[in-house]
């Protein structure tokens, strides 16, 4: 492998190893580090999409939930057995059927809605979200309205030690992992044959169909690859928290700070929604311990004040700015 040709990748797997060094050595950034792992991690998830086609799916929190509730169902199955699987095969286990579900969901819905274009695939997204979190309460399937619990299920099965790990350190790393992940899918995408293609549809759909570039296979692709990583990610935020409720778990406010996210870093770009959580993440933070109670009122025009100031995300003003340096070709 010519490590030329991947330098911008290699230097943000670098710049986020440090982070998780950071973490380890300093513990008093764990708070805000994990905060700003989940945060960069989901806007990679959804920028996958979203900032590939510019079609944005308001529902996209639904994927996410699902991972929470086929995770933490899946611990709660393992461990309710009279000999408990090792850890590390049922943390496996969670992982591997919150991905299958959300890949499943994302067939059915995508299957349908991505032969839509423009504001009418974004309408069939909105109830995907709410269809999902009735079903889950009317049915009561999943502990229903009473939400799920499997901190008892951990200790009881190991003991508390563990799950203070687990909860606390392992989970951390888990979400760290599938931002990895993430940011290697979608640098292999864009880098190929797909990742040209989704280009051309993202330019000019009509056109693209008309040189031969199938739309609606390319976008089902991407978008079951990106739902499937939303709901390993939502697998590890139930493990970080070890308790979920419909309310929470399908809370609007994952899509929309998603959404925030990666415009604020950029959209279609691998290092965009890095930057663009990193900021977020901070801010969000830093208001929060400043204002309690008026952090919403004092985020709100601080985001949009970046807005104006960079209306091509934080990367494309960059890459304006530093057009034809080395920095222009980091900005991946």
């Amino acid at each position: 492998m010519d490590i030329r040709t991947h330098r911008s990748l290699i230097i943000l797997f670098l710049v986020s190893l440090i982070l998780l060094f950071v973490r380890v050595g300093i513990p008093e950034t764990r708070q805000i580090l994990s905060i700003l792992f989940f945060y960069i991690a989901l806007s990679e998830v959804f920028n996958l999409f979203t900032g590939l086609t510019l079609y944005v799916c308001f529902g996209y929190v639904a994927f996410v939930a699902l991972g929470m509730y086929g995770g933490g169902a899946t611990i709660k199955y393992l461990l309710s057995a009279s000999s408990p699987p090792p850890l590390a095969v049922v943390l496996a286990c969670a992982f591997a059927v919150a991905g299958i579900l959300a890949l499943i969901l994302a067939l059915a819905v995508g299957w349908i809605s991505v032969r839509l274009k423009g504001a009418y695939f974004a309408i069939a997204t909105i109830g995907l979200n709410e269809g999902l979190k009735n079903l889950i309460e009317g049915t009561g399937i999943w502990g229903g309205s009473s939400g799920l619990v499997i901190a008892n299920d951990l200790i009881q099965s190991y003991n508390y030690d563990t799950f203070i790990f687990v909860t606390s350190e392992l989970a951390d790393y888990l979400i760290f992992t599938v931002y990895a992940v993430t940011i290697l899918c979608i640098y292999l995408v864009i880098k190929s044959r797909l990742g040209y293609g989704l280009a051309a549809l993202r330019e000019d759909e009509e056109a693209a169909n008309v040189m031969g570039v199938n739309v609606v296979r390319y976008k089902l692709i991407v978008f079951v690859i990106s739902a499937t990583l939303a709901g390993m990610l939502g697998a590890g935020k139930m493990i970080k928290d070890v308790a979920i409720y419909p309310p929470q778990a399908f809370a609007v406010s994952y899509t929309v700070e998603a959404i925030v996210i990666s415009m604020l870093g950029g959209l279609g770009t691998v290092t965009g929604p890095v930057i663009g959580g990193l900021i977020y993440g901070v801010l969000k933070y830093v208001l929060t311990v400043s204002f309690p109670g008026l952090q919403l009122l004092a985020l709100a025009p601080a985001l949009m004040a970046m807005c104006v100031m960079f209306p091509y995300g934080i990367v494309g003003w960059l890459r304006r700015r530093f057009k034809g340096s080395k920095i222009e070709s980091l900005l991946i």
